[in-house]
């Protein structure tokens, strides 16, 4: 008896038992949940596996959570509240996985990165959001957002500054996001194509994978810089290099049929924004932006002179042709648009209500309309759909008071001037492609978020904070290697 013990404890064939009893669990769960109707037990044996590589190695949860994002769905929960699968549930265990590595080896991990300028920016933008949930006109809500904001931050800044250290992490990193978006882009290229690629359809064949049009379109167009890039780490003409290339035609044909104007808007950006950083005129840029965003603002509240602008409510409304949508953009007669401008000019009415904490993140749809203009009413500012702002930084503003939005834009600002002297300091080719994807990347979000909220989704969020973290490491190393000459 004791020999058979001795054998079962056997190291080299504790695998085999290991898989056995695996085996004969999900045989279990199998019947159980086919016996019983209650199929989610089918999934135990999955979520063991998980856990299973979670203790054994977190890097390929990190590369499966990736993978999930252009996969995940979003669930919408009672009083309001949603989620997404799987991604949301993933972040939250590696948050806590994060933790238990960092009590365990913290005193291994490089504290210069916890001492880096971005990180500190991050840091402060994220303490405000405490403050300003602390005294929010409602903290339940508030409070979901600090916590949902928590576990991207660890998950996909402070995790993944741990995992995306050289090109061999950036390259897994790649493909494991890659390889999933490609896969829903065809699948939804292919569903339109069965409605003649029409505009008035796009909604229709979105689904599980995406929201809505932007939300598709923003995550190829944010992706594009690291697929332009990594093309050019492999050997020409191999096969990994046509796949790249041909991706990078399937994803511009996608990014048109999408019929998203901010996508089409955050291309020009990201070509504009390369020769700005090559040329090194970002601060003067930063500076013409913010000087012009002054000025508008002024003009606009100068004798209230927005309302001049107010549409006329009976021909302001949506369209089913993607020209005549274009057209009534231009004239003000586009519902999306001028429903945008509707929540804006409430936005900037709860900002002087309450000028420095603001009514508490994610309190917008609570709050804002007993503030809204009724001239500026459209067909569909009921808003069944309670959606936000649309404007991130205008978001922040009411939300978090005025030393909310100083604190992002401060975090922003800097990352960009940052980016662009690592992105100049470092001399190995590859070096500056993962400095210039990161800084193309995180300026096609900020463009984004001019007309959209994207940041608090995990279709875009993740690769705003990914983004900070591959500048401080690739800044972190580029000082290692200056110190060690």
């Amino acid at each position: 008896m004791r020999s058979k013990l001795l054998h079962l404890l056997d190291t080299s064939d504790f695998p085999r038992f290991l898989f056995r009893g695996f085996a004969v669990l999900l045989l279990l769960c199998l019947f159980a949940g086919i016996a019983t109707e209650m199929y989610y037990l089918a999934g135990i044996p999955a979520f063991l596996l998980l856990v299973y590589l979670a203790i054994v190695d977190f890097r390929k949860v990190f590369l499966l959570l990736l993978a999930c994002i252009p996969l995940s769905t979003e669930i919408i929960l009672p009083n309001g509240f949603g989620t997404d699968l799987p991604t949301e549930p993933l972040m939250i265990g590696l948050m806590f996985i994060g933790f238990i590595y960092l009590l365990r080896h913290g005193r291994e991990t490089d504290g210069r990165f916890l001492r880096h300028p971005i990180t500190l920016l991050l840091l402060l933008h994220l303490s405000w959001i405490l403050v300003s949930a602390i005294t929010s006109h409602h903290w339940v809500v508030s409070l979901k957002f600090v916590l949902a904001k928590a576990w991207y931050v660890a998950t996909f800044f402070f995790l993944a500054g741990h995992i995306l250290n050289n090109e061999r992490d950036v390259r897994q990193f790649f493909w494991a996001v890659f390889s999933a978006l490609l896969f829903t882009v065809l699948v939804v290229i292919l569903r339109h194509s069965a409605y003649g690629f029409s505009f008035a359809d796009v909604y229709r064949v979105l689904h599980p994978f995406y929201r809505n049009h932007v939300a598709y379109a923003s995550i190829i167009v944010v992706f594009l810089p690291f697929a332009w890039y990594l093309r050019k780490w492999r050997p020409p003409y191999s096969l990994s290099w046509w796949v790249i290339s041909g991706s990078l035609l399937v994803f511009l044909a996608a990014i048109q049929l999408s019929y998203t104007r901010a996508a089409y808007v955050s291309v020009v950006i990201a070509i504009g924004a390369f020769y700005v950083i090559r040329w090194r005129l970002t601060k003067y840029v930063l500076l013409l932006a913010t000087a012009a965003a002054i000025a508008f603002v002024a003009f606009m509240a100068n004798d209230n002179r927005y309302l001049d602008y107010a549409p006329n409510y009976e021909t302001t409304i949506s369209h089913q042709d993607f020209n005549n949508l274009l057209e009534a953009t231009y004239s003000g007669e586009d519902i999306s648009t001028m429903e945008r401008i509707y929540r804006w000019v409430a936005g900037f009415h709860m900002s002087i209500e309450e000028p420095v904490f603001g009514f508490g993140p994610g309190n917008f749809y609570n709050f804002y309309k007993t503030y809204t203009v009724t001239s500026f009413q459209t067909y569909v500012s009921d808003n069944p759909d309670r959606s936000g702002i649309h404007s991130y930084y205008l978001m922040t503003l009411v939300e978090q008071g005025l030393p909310g939005l100083l604190f992002f834009l401060l975090l922003c600002a800097y990352a960009l001037l940052r980016g662009e002297a690592i992105y100049h300091r470092a001399r190995r080719e590859k070096d500056k492609h993962i400095a210039m994807m990161a800084l193309l990347s995180l300026i096609i979000i900020l463009s984004l978020l001019i007309i959209n909220d994207l940041i608090e989704t995990d279709k875009i969020g993740p690769f705003f904070f990914m983004n900070l973290a591959l500048l401080v490491n690739l800044d972190l190393r580029l000082q290692t290697e200056a110190d060690g000459k």
